[in-house]
């Protein structure tokens, strides 16, 4: 495997997936001879933290209407597409996670080239785009599902995604593995539990998928059966409007702190001031706010969508809500937060991120996957 250059390349990338990307590349990195990275936008954050690996950096403009939104969708596919052929001599592999599951074109280019390619899901386009309905949409969806037709092996979080994002067709060809690993140095406990502020949040992108706008609607019946309580909604995005509108309309702009989009670096304190992170997500696939909370000593209530139910289990290392309702999300937060055993379910929790999400375990797997090619 040493002597195996592998090209890694994504649809240029917003900040949410800096981590992931450094993660896998950081893998990779470990297993090749030499890693060639084809990403845009914040990708050239991840450039500049690994600045001893090949990046082909590309900025991608959505566009201000549906026809320039389609043009500059299809002119960022040809260059991503062009940088693989100048590419292609110097790669034997090629993995596409992180939006690259719609690169039609690049998929194309490499199997014609006889290059094995590997599809890294990180979550289901078909489900997000579903809550991102647009001229795009469709097409979008069409690219991915034709590229697991063409991909060499699909690699998922968990066997679990399999009948959840609809792939049961694909299983002979598909692996596990996962690109999440934590500092334990970093993401660890600095405020026990137990003297923390009547503080809960929520802490991710401010988009319909992620449910935060039912979270913000939860809110009034939340405050008034916990006194004194305050609310953290750290993100940006698209719903960062509305948020604040439905907060002015429930009265209780002053009992939440929007800060905005929380760099990684900064969430290890924000995290430790938490007693309770919620995630009311419609989809997922494997959340890294989730098991960064986690390893801070801060319990988690989400929905059992993606890989979260294979981590948390109600009551033991988090806390499962049955939907995202806005009246499910509120009974479920009162619960936690009145829960005697809160802090042995923190500690709980944080013991299995610990075990479990190692870098050494993560670079294990993705041998095993790679020694499968």
């Amino acid at each position: 495997m040493g002597n195996c250059n592998i090209g890694i390349v994504t649809f240029p990338i917003g900040k949410s997936n800096e981590i992931p990307l450094y993660n896998l590349t950081t893998i990779v990195n470990c297993l090749a001879n030499q890693v060639y990275i084809i990403t845009g936008n914040a990708g050239i954050d991840v450039a500049q933290m690994l600045k001893d690996s090949h990046f082909e950096l590309i900025y991608h403009i959505s566009g201000s209407n549906a026809i320039t939104r389609i043009y500059n969708y299809a002119k960022t596919q040809v260059t991503i597409t062009f940088h693989m052929m100048k590419l292609s001599k110097n790669v034997d592999i090629w993995i596409f996670p992180i939006g690259g599951e719609a690169l039609l074109p690049c998929v194309f280019l490499a199997k014609i080239l006889r290059k094995p390619v590997i599809m890294s899901l990180t979550s289901s386009t078909e489900s997000m785009m579903k809550y991102q309905q647009t001229l795009l949409t469709p097409i979008v969806v069409f690219f991915a599902k034709f590229n697991y037709f063409l991909a060499s092996k699909i690699i998922l979080y968990s066997p679990a995604l399999i009948s959840e994002w609809n792939l049961e067709k694909y299983r002979q060809k598909i692996l596990i593995a996962y690109e999440h690993f934590l500092d334990f140095n970093v993401f660890s406990v600095t405020i026990p539990l137990s003297d923390r502020p009547p503080l809960i949040g929520y802490i991710g992108r401010l988009s319909k998928e992620k449910g935060v706008q039912n979270f913000a609607q939860a809110l009034p019946a939340i405050f008034s059966s916990q006194r004194g309580l305050r609310v953290l909604i750290g993100g940006d995005g698209q719903l960062k409007e509305t948020i604040v509108a439905s907060l002015q309309e429930g009265g209780i702009t002053t009992c939440v702190d929007l800060p905005g989009w929380i760099s990684h670096d900064d969430l290890p304190p924000y995290l430790n001031q938490l007693r309770l992170l919620v995630l009311p997500s419609y989809t997922e696939g494997l959340p890294n706010i989730m098991l960064e909370a986690m390893a801070c000593g801060t319990p988690v209530l989400a929905t059992p969508v993606g890989v979260i139910p294979d981590v948390i289990i109600d009551g033991k290392t988090g806390f499962i809500m049955e939907n995202n309702s806005p009246e499910c999300i509120a009974m479920n937060v009162i619960r936690a937060l009145n829960s005697q055993e809160l802090e042995q379910i923190a500690d709980s929790g944080k013991r299995f991120v610990e075990e479990n999400f190692t870098f050494e375990r993560v670079v294990a797997q993705w041998k095993e996957v790679l020694e499968e090619i």
